[in-house]
């Protein structure tokens, strides 16, 4: 199998994912629910829009001359980047263990140092994953992403210990 046909099909594949999520939105009542099904349908958008851009720099590079071979590299950096795509739906945490800090959803960095008469303590937080029965119909909704489409779904909440 060619790239073309992966690329087309995977195409397909997302395409018929974000349909899906749109039309399980329809029946939804909850708020945070809505919120959650109309993160994925933009995450879904944001993976078709960047393999909607490795495609047509295949087409370029398969078209046009490149004798400094940039139109090589830049298809190889956005493969790159489409393999490591991740579509996070509630927080994102980051930890730097250097520094002994952390942020939550791209903020501010914070300090995990406390001090005490007992001593120095470092303590992070946590990301704990939201359960099916939170999840609702959208739990297998993502996991078949995950499964099918090879996309990293993220959908945890932060927990401060």
């Amino acid at each position: 199998m060619s790239d073309d046909w992966y690329n087309v099909h995977q195409l397909a594949v997302l395409a018929g994912f974000r349909l899906i999520v749109l039309a399980n939105r329809v029946g939804c009542e909850d708020e945070f629910l809505l919120k959650l099904h109309d993160g994925l349908v933009e995450g879904l958008a944001s993976a078709i829009a960047r393999l909607r851009a490795i495609m047509a720099l295949e087409h370029q590079h398969a078209t046009e001359a490149d004798e400094e071979g940039m139109a090589a590299l830049q298809l190889h950096g956005e493969e790159e980047c489409f393999a490591r795509f991740r579509i996070t739906l509630l927080d994102d945490l980051e930890i730097d263990f250097d520094t002994r800090e952390y942020r939550v959803n791209g903020g501010e960095w914070h300090s995990a140092l406390s001090a005490d008469c007992d001593g120095i303590e470092v303590t992070y937080p946590s990301l704990v994953a939201l359960t099916d029965d939170e999840l609702g119909m959208l739990a297998p909704i993502a996991r078949s992403i995950r499964n099918e489409a090879g996309i990293a779904i993220s959908i945890a909440r932060v927990v401060y210990d």
